[in-house]
């Protein structure tokens, strides 16, 4: 018998009919307009970019006061996807040109995603001399090993024996510690987890986001289309296989330590955490006790 008390389940809550588009809980960060993205199919970056706007959200930092800036690459047209900002640089160049951002409008967070080419080949210079200032960036490094775009090259993080298409018996250059590079130059926050790793990445983004200065992210990241195919490892998920074995936390870590070898063991988690003046904190008071009361330090362009 029905009660005339009891009110239907149907009549309080809301049940979406098949013919309803309900919105993508990420919408509000994402240019769907330009959707479907570029990306192969199992590559790790989008990954990151779900990481990356989950990380956003939780630092509770404006949208209007966050760009983003990327370069040439796979990894570079993140800028385009990413409803903020931002500004897809030319090759080498994200560092540079969010420097410029930076110091332009102190008030803006400047985010860096790009790649290991990008980023530490061409852009290397420009990387450790805005790590050495402590300009206030936080570069998201998406190292997939190769120059992915162009063709599968050897690039700054090949590991030795990996092949590639300029290394078709193995690659016999020394490649670079990202995080004692990072380290070395001057970075205050420095960790690398992989695109597997999504929960302490995204952790990992929001801590960046909110901290003063130079901050630094190596994200290891499959490409299953260039370095998976011509080293023969699989698909991406097998990429994301191998890294849920082989990859190790260990906070702390000396980044003395964290070479890359290939197909070996990854060392992953944060390992540095530190504070210092920015640049900008540094030269106003540098100039202030140089200058007195006659310096007037620079507040913007609302100022």
């Amino acid at each position: 018998m029905n009660n005339p008390d009891v009110q239907p389940l149907t009549d309080t809550l809301h049940i979406p009919q098949p013919e309803e588009e309900l919105p993508h809980p990420m919408e509000e960060f994402l240019r769907t307009e330009r959707l479907p993205h570029i990306w192969c199919s199992t590559c790790g970056i989008g990954t990151v970019i779900t990481a990356f706007i989950t990380g956003l959200q939780k630092s509770g930092l404006e949208r209007e006061k966050v760009a983003v800036v990327s370069g040439i690459g796979c990894s570079g047209r993140a800028a385009g996807y990413l409803r903020l900002d931002s500004f897809h640089s030319t090759h080498g160049r994200a560092i540079p040109f969010a420097t410029g951002l930076a110091l332009g409008n102190p008030e803006l967070k400047l985010v860096v995603i790009s790649g290991d080419g990008d980023i530490i080949a061409i852009g290397g210079n420009h990387f450790i001399h805005a790590a050495r200032r402590n300009i206030n960036l936080s570069i998201i490094c998406i190292n997939n090993f190769n120059y992915a775009m162009t063709g599968g090259q050897a690039g700054p993080t090949t590991p030795i024996e990996a092949n590639a298409s300029t290394a078709p018996y193995g690659c016999y250059e020394f490649p670079f510690n990202l995080p004692h590079l990072a380290e070395s130059s001057g970075a205050v926050y420095v960790a690398r987890w992989t695109s597997l790793h999504i929960r302490r990445l995204t952790n990992s983004i929001s801590e960046a986001l909110l901290k003063p200065g130079f901050s630094f992210i190596e994200v290891i990241s499959p490409c299953p289309t260039l370095y998976a195919r011509r080293n023969r490892l699989g698909t991406g998920l097998d990429l994301m296989r191998f890294y849920h074995d082989n990859a190790k936390i260990k906070h702390g870590t000396d980044t003395r330590k964290l070479d890359i070898e290939y197909q070996d063991e990854i060392i992953v988690g944060k390992f540095l955490d530190k504070d210092k003046p920015t640049f900008l904190e540094k030269r106003d008071d540098f100039l202030k006790s140089k200058l007195g009361d006659k310096f007037v330090p620079y507040m913007g362009p609302k100022a």
